[in-house]
């Protein structure tokens, strides 16, 4: 199984201790990827919309952009990782989200996103994990991956890893083991009812708009070159 982990941090605390408890059930036989932000994507967004209107590989940021969107592709099992700042996920893996939008189903969907699994790991002082996974859980779903599972790790005794009780870290690298287990066997995702609403419902629109384009967005053309929609 070729699994690509993305961690929101480059600070080896309490994230990082989080993500090597999952991975640890999973590096005998699997391929893992890793990346860390902001090193492997130093840029945010800049808002040109040169990947809407043109390519994603003109994008001013595309030598970051794309090996990650290249290992996303090429991946069964895609693992977000983040520490819970201001009750959401971190500004730098938001830039991530924000420069992957263009793969959004509403834009130029990748079906080899369908049949993908996700895993949200977040952690937060307390209990507040639910931003966090909103923001980390819609794009995943916008970009056509319906298998998410998300867990949401609450401190509660410390910021820093080194300040919680053994018998918490044990608590917590326990249930974030757990849930790596399900993922031993590389069981097939599929299209979800969610998922294949949206599609249907962006189908549609995009086969509205393009009978009347001339020419072509490339939105629509990649909708047309796809054999989605037919003008």
């Amino acid at each position: 199984m070729k699994i690509t982990v993305i961690t929101g941090t480059e600070i080896k605390g309490c994230t990082y201790h989080i993500k090597e408890a999952f991975l640890d059930v999973l590096r005998e036989g699997n391929d893992i990827t890793e990346f860390y932000l902001p090193k492997d994507l130093p840029h945010f967004c800049c808002g040109c919309k040169t990947c809407f209107f043109k390519s994603e590989e003109l994008c001013p940021h595309a030598e970051y952009v794309m090996p990650i969107w290249h290992s996303i592709l090429g991946a069964d099992l895609l693992v977000l990782t983040s520490p819970v700042y201001a009750l959401r996920t971190t500004a730098q893996m938001k830039s991530l989200l924000d420069h992957l939008c263009v793969h959004w189903m509403v834009h130029r969907p990748d079906e080899r996103m369908f049949s993908k699994k996700a895993v949200v790991l977040t952690n937060a002082i307390g209990v507040f994990n639910g931003g966090a996974h909103r923001d980390l859980a819609t794009s995943l779903t916008w970009l056509g991956i319906s298998d998410i599972r998300k867990l949401g790790i609450g401190l509660m005794e410390g910021v820093n890893w080194a300040q919680l009780s053994q018998k918490r870290r044990q608590a917590i690298i326990r249930k974030t083991q757990r849930l790596a287990e399900k993922y031993k066997n590389n069981y097939t995702a599929r299209k979800g009812i969610k998922v294949g609403t949206l599609f249907a419902i962006t189908r549609m629109m995009h086969q509205g708009i393009a009978r009347k384009e001339d020419p072509l967005s490339a939105d629509n053309q990649h909708w047309l070159d796809k054999g989605w929609i037919k003008i």
